[in-house]
């Protein structure tokens, strides 16, 4: 069981959702992977996990990197909305976020790419991630090639990079006895500002569970 939501609700949920992080980190192995949700270019759900990379409370976004010309980075350019969900079932906590998405900032991607692991920099390079592919040798190959082709360092490709969701809305659950359980959503309005959104005041709303 669940600590329940604090009563009266706090006007900003995101140092919650930081603090529920955070502990959820300290717990378990890949506390920070999240449901994924998008919008496909011809108008379908889509959904996969993906690891949050980053949060940062105050300016409200979350962020992960990818292959931009992946599934979910056509969706994005498509439709750059998303939903994500974090689910943690030894807390039975849940949070929920949604809201635009922009491009993280290309310093950003160079600099979480830095700290990946070479042999990661290496799929990311030789994968074209969502493709058709022929054969698990085939993939094999272009890892095989792209090692050949760079001895030392592996560059970022231009394709690869982050994106942030910015919390437009976010929804917290906190599991209670006989399914009596906790549930709250926040609301606010962004408006653009350099590249990104700002957030306008909190508006809180406890719901039937």
């Amino acid at each position: 069981m669940a600590e329940p939501l604090p009563d009266p609700l706090p006007d900003d949920p995101l140092p919650l959702v930081e603090a529920w992080l955070a502990e959820a980190s300290a717990a378990v192995r890949n506390a920070t992977a999240m449901t994924l949700a998008t919008t496909t270019p011809d108008g379908r759900a889509a959904a996969r996990m993906v690891i949050c990379r980053g949060f940062d409370a105050q300016a409200g976004w979350f962020v992960f990197y990818t292959d931009r010309e992946s599934e979910k980075g056509r969706d994005l350019t498509a439709h750059p909305q998303a939903v994500l969900v974090f689910h943690w079932p030894h807390a039975e906590r849940q949070v929920r976020v949604d809201g635009p998405v922009t491009l993280a900032p290309e310093a950003d991607s160079d600099r979480y790419w830095a700290t990946r692991p070479r042999d990661a920099r290496v799929a990311a390079v030789a994968s074209l991630q969502s493709r058709p592919l022929g054969s698990r040798a085939d993939l094999l190959a272009r890892v095989a090639e792209v090692n050949r082709r760079h001895q030392g360092d592996v560059p970022r490709p231009a394709r690869w990079g982050g994106y942030r969701v910015w919390a437009e809305r976010v929804e917290l659950w906190a599991g209670q006895p006989a399914r009596v359980h906790d549930r709250a959503r926040w609301t606010r309005a962004l408006t653009p500002a350099g590249g990104g959104w700002a957030g306008g005041a909190w508006r809180a709303t406890r719901l039937m569970p």
